[in-house]
């Protein structure tokens, strides 16, 4: 699952950890999680989760075993708008009506 389109047009690394973030929105995940998750360095996550977590696009929960981060509901597609969209959506999302 991936996240919103609306939040697609951030830097790949933050896209990607929002997308690793939302394919385990029930449970969340750790840095380690998402150092195994997603393919950028460690520097490039920490400063994607600091820009998401500034913008409000996550939210960082510390639980007894450890801190877990989890992405905000509004970033989650509902339906079909999880599934990628068709090489003529995505034409025509681009094109100036």
């Amino acid at each position: 699952m991936q996240a919103k389109r609306e939040f697609r047009d951030r830097p790949d690394a933050e896209v990607a950890v929002l997308d690793a973030l939302v394919n385990r929105h029930e449970e969340g995940m750790t840095v380690f999680e998402l150092r195994s998750s997603v393919d950028v360095s460690i520097d490039r996550i920490e400063e994607a989760l600091g820009n998401l977590k500034e913008s409000g696009l996550i939210r960082v929960e510390d639980e007894g075993s450890g801190t877990r981060i989890y992405p905000d509901d509004r970033v989650i597609p509902e339906g079909d708008e999880s599934r990628d969209p068709s090489l003529a959506e995505a034409i025509r999302e681009r094109l100036p009506f």
